[in-house]
């Protein structure tokens, strides 16, 4: 697929920027390097985000990007938000996820799914304060998403949530959850609701926190429900519709994903470059070996097809086209890309990359999690046949 200028029909190539888009681009980037950079190994280790970030990303318009303006957002595409992602898991996939999940999953659903009301008493908020999760997971539902048994009850004048969500993203900092629950277990996909949870609700607390082996700053936790009282207003959609809800934001999720796997893979990939070009062996540097020059040349090319699918299946999501096959591939390839392309970087710094004291040790870690949430590879693959094949 390519893109057109709103002045001409002249195809545009996937890789090639608008003006606006590489200025966007640039300026996270910018802030990446100054701002994130030099707290990476610190919130690794310590296992959380420093929050002095979430108000920066507020402050910048990262975690409102496509919510409009007269919500306070940023009025900006979905494509804009995949670049975001990116060059913020570029420096840290641990960040990079806060960004994603806030953007692709949250702010999508209240922007598709919501009432008028609910939109004007939330987007302002998560586009200038508040952080979201989304909340699907739970310990007997993960490929198989809905066999969930978190049940919703009407009480009349409210509705009542009781049981447990697991790996549920950016839990310690959320405000808002989104989180689907089921009218009639026995109902299976067709009882599944979403709601709009708070975080001060009765009855809602975060229970534990993960201690993950890799995206380490993120935090990944467990929500309780017990008897969570949420308002009648802040159903989201209709009841008995959570599938679609689930399913189409995933659908959009998985292209974040990707573009969080692709950052990895490009920040893996510039700090082995980078040490090649310094590193001496027999009097020369190592990308005088021509295993070493090679290895390179084929992460780059292979970072570089990803990067077409990513941005593919985001301006096909923008153009309004179906992109449920090219998100799947996209999710699909970026997780092999990505644990392929930090493999490799540890190795072409031998000892070194197996230390703490480098980057590509942590970016080989956070690798793992891009072939399992948001659907792990085996369903990436199932739905890429499905529509393949008819």
């Amino acid at each position: 697929m390519t893109t057109t200028s709103g002045h001409d029909s002249i195809p545009q190539p996937l890789l090639v920027l608008s003006e606006d888009e590489q200025l966007f681009r640039d300026n996270i980037r910018k802030f990446a390097e100054e701002s994130i950079r030099p707290l990476v190994r610190e919130m690794d280790e310590r296992g959380s985000l420093d929050h002095s970030l979430i108000e920066q990303f507020h402050q910048l318009g990262f975690m409102g990007i496509e919510i409009p303006e007269h919500y306070g957002g940023g009025n900006g595409t979905f494509f804009e938000a995949i670049l975001a992602v990116e060059e913020v898991s570029r420096v840290d996939p641990s960040v990079g996820v806060m960004v994603d999940v806030q953007n692709t999953l949250v702010n999508n659903a209240l922007l598709r799914w919501g009432t008028e009301a609910q939109k004007q008493q939330y987007l302002p908020k998560m586009a200038g304060e508040w952080v979201g999760s989304y909340a699907l997971s739970e310990a007997g539902s993960g490929s198989d998403a809905f066999a969930l048994q978190t049940r919703a009850e009407d009480k009349g004048d409210h509705w009542q949530l009781n049981g447990r969500k697991l790996w549920i993203t950016n839990g310690k900092e959320s405000n808002l959850f989104i989180v689907m629950a089921t009218v009639d277990p026995a109902a299976r996909y067709k009882g599944i609701t979403a709601f709009i949870v708070e975080k001060d609700f009765p009855g809602f607390v975060v229970g534990k926190k993960e201690d993950k082996l890799g995206i380490r700053a993120s935090s990944t936790t467990e929500l309780i429900l017990d008897e969570c009282r949420v308002p009648k207003e802040n159903l989201l959609g209709e009841v008995g519709k959570g599938y679609k809800i689930a399913i189409e934001t995933l659908n959009e999720g998985r292209i974040g994903i990707g573009a969080q796997m692709l950052g990895l893979a490009q920040g893996a990939w510039e700090c082995a470059a980078r040490y090649a070009q310094e590193r001496k062996q027999f009097g020369q540097t190592l990308t005088h070996f021509q295993a070493i020059s090679f290895q390179l040349a084929q992460m780059a090319t292979e970072i570089t097809a990803l990067r077409l699918m990513v941005y593919n299946a985001a301006r096909m999501k923008d153009a309004g086209v179906p992109f449920v096959k090219e998100a799947a591939m996209a999710k699909l390839f970026s997780s092999q890309v990505a644990e392929r392309v930090a493999s490799q970087a540890v190795e072409i710094f031998g000892g070194y990359g197996f230390t703490k004291d480098y980057p590509v040790e942590k970016f080989f870690r956070d690798s793992k999690i891009g072939s399992i949430y948001e659907g792990t590879t085996n369903m990436q693959l199932m739905t890429i046949a499905k529509l393949i094949l008819g």
